[in-house]
């Protein structure tokens, strides 16, 4: 498993505690929009196992969890491991995933070992393939969702919007699909360095567009909050 990036103290990853987030290298998704660019590349130095146990043992005090995002965690099969010993030091665990990898979820929810669970929903079904830029197998996408929708954990699903790719109809499509869950973010797109295509190639949606589709939607969800 490679780890090449560090965020040590975070206070808006995992609702309402502190915590680390480390992030595994690589991810089967090409989202242009992506704004860990770096990290779907595998650029950065990797981060050892006992550097980061050491570095949770010194810092246990000051933080209640771990976050594990990327990239796409879920690629690496030693995730299941690495999150078990994490989770016997008495951390809380939240995941981040894009959904792909079904199966290792399962496995995490059913072995109890993660507490939170993000989930990146790209598109609508029919539309993934266009936004992640690579073939999608969209039952496994359909079954992740099923397994946190019937959870007892806390979980999230969210969304990137910028304009040029997902349209307003777009939206409410994917709202639908989600309907009772939990909680439903809409994450507006920020241009920053580390898109993965560069700068200067897709805008955010205004504030007005994102307050009316969540007039629309919010009440499909028991938590829905657009993140600007």
């Amino acid at each position: 498993m490679k780890i090449i990036g560090i965020e040590k103290s975070s206070f808006i990853d995992y609702p309402n505690k502190i915590s680390t987030v480390y992030f595994t290298a690589g991810c089967n998704f090409r989202c242009p929009y992506c704004h860990n660019g770096p990290i779907v590349k595998g650029v950065g130095e990797n981060i050892k196992e006992e550097e980061i146990f050491s570095f949770l043992e010194k810092r246990k005090k000051f933080i209640d969890a771990l976050c594990i995002s990327g990239g796409e965690p879920t690629l690496y099969e030693e995730i299941y491991d690495f999150i078990k010993k994490v989770k016997e030091k008495g951390f809380f665990i939240k995941l981040d995933t894009n959904g792909t990898n079904p199966e290792m979820l399962k496995n995490l929810l059913k072995e109890e070992l993660i507490d939170y669970v993000a989930m990146d929903i790209k598109a609508p079904l029919h539309k993934y393939e266009f936004i992640t830029k690579t073939k999608v197998d969209i039952e496994d996408i359909k079954a992740s969702i099923h397994l946190l929708k019937n959870t007892s954990i806390d979980y999230e699903f969210r969304t990137t919007v910028c304009k040029e790719l997902l349209t307003e109809e777009d939206i409410l499509e994917i709202a639908k699909y989600l309907k009772g869950s939990k909680r439903y973010y809409i994450q507006n797109f920020k241009d920053v360095e580390s898109v993965l295509v560069g700068q200067n190639q897709f805008n955010p949606y205004d504030g007005k567009t994102l307050e009316e589709i969540q007039k629309n939607i919010k009440d499909y969800f028991d938590v829905f909050e657009i993140r600007k």
